[in-house]
């Protein structure tokens, strides 16, 4: 076996897609001999957050290191890249992976000048949902330029994420490379629903999330039998009580439930219907997880994932479109033409071309590339 890397994984809040890539990742690189350690930040560090760590804690042998990242640029930003600095040389790591906008930024300056650490970084499109005419916008694309020359590899997870960096940002050139997220074999599980609900949302409940339009398309939806269709909202982020407000003034109340943050699989069981709704994306899990526990997903055309329904991407409608989505959401509820033969063919695609094991073993390799 080649000599085991020492690598450190820096992202700023450990939740959503980018936290699941970082966990799955960590644990493969843990179970074939190599060491990792964690960066994330200690400004929104709180009991969930521990809690979260404590659950893949144990593949981390160079420890959870806690440091100050605002997620917009603050004082703690010209502070971080110091501490990180420190414990690349204080536990001697050879591979830095910085993970999302901040991640990548903090990670590449911290390994300045540091010819033996591989500096990796994955947009995870972060940076790509930034405007290119606002204000943060224009400093993290910036930045994103003078910092090509300092990364030794870049890692787009789609297609879409590397063809809108190169477009928004630069062109990479040989340093980027496209690796898909993938799940693990454990994950293709069949999860039968209750029918509690007749749809349901799992994200973080922000904007970008498409949640008011998944809120206005609903009222359109009804039961064969006339009774109105059922929604289940499983997340919790920065505009739920906006979003709760919406259900509220459109007369939803009892068709709606918020749960807050829950697994993906326990809202899986309570519905037949997977809506991602989103208005900007990358390669959400979300998508991937619905079709391998056999959900039927409506989905937006945003990002990578017409790279995960592949021939069966005509399917996915225009993000924004209250008419489009509540007419594939009665379509669906009704059974849906050629329903069952979509799904096997999702399935069967997402099978074989997203693997959790031949992502992490990807991008092993690149640490191990000379």
């Amino acid at each position: 076996m080649t000599k085991p890397l020492r690598a450190l994984q820096i992202l700023r809040a450990p939740v959503g897609g980018l936290f699941r890539h970082v966990c799955d990742l960590a644990s493969y690189l843990d179970e074939q001999g190599h060491e990792v350690g964690l960066v994330v930040d200690a400004l929104s560090y709180d009991a969930e957050t521990a809690t979260k760590l404590g659950q893949i804690s144990k593949h981390l042998k160079l420890g959870i290191h806690p440091i100050a990242i605002p997620r917009l640029f603050g004082a703690s930003d010209l502070i971080a890249p110091f501490r990180i600095r420190q414990l690349i040389s204080q536990l001697r790591i050879d591979v830095v992976h910085g993970h999302g906008a901040k991640g990548g930024f903090h990670a590449r300056i911290a390994a300045l000048g540091k010819s033996k650490t591989k500096k990796v970084y994955t947009p995870h499109g972060g940076v790509l949902h930034f405007s290119t005419t606002s204000a943060a916008g224009r400093v993290f694309h910036l930045l994103e330029k003078l910092l090509i020359p300092h990364s030794d590899h870049m890692i787009f997870e789609s297609d879409y994420a590397a063809a809108t960096y190169r477009s928004q940002i630069a062109d990479v050139g040989t340093k980027g490379v496209v690796i898909h997220n993938g799940l693990a074999d454990d994950e293709f599980t069949p999860i039968a629903s209750n029918g509690d609900f007749d749809f349901v949302f799992v994200g973080e409940l922000r904007d970008l999330k498409g949640v008011e339009y998944l809120l206005r398309a609903l009222p359109r939806v009804k039961k064969n039998d006339g009774t109105p269709a059922r929604l289940l909202l499983v997340g919790d982020g920065p505009h739920r009580v906006q979003f709760e407000q919406l259900s509220a003034e459109l007369g939803l109340e009892s068709r709606v439930e918020f749960v807050g943050a829950q697994p993906a699989r326990t809202g899986f069981a309570r519905a037949d219907v997977v809506i991602v709704p989103s208005l900007k994306e990358s390669l959400p899990y979300i998508v991937l997880e619905a079709i391998a526990a056999r959900k039927s997903v409506i989905s937006t055309n945003v990002g990578g994932i017409s790279e995960i329904f592949g021939d069966e991407k005509h399917r996915l409608i225009p993000p924004t479109d209250v008419a489009a989505l509540a007419t594939t959401m009665q379509e669906y509820l009704d059974g849906g033409d050629g329903l069952e033969k979509h799904n096997a063919k999702l399935l069967a695609h997402v099978r074989n071309a997203f693997s959790m094991e031949k992502m992490a073993g990807d991008i092993l390799a690149i640490y191990l590339k000379q």
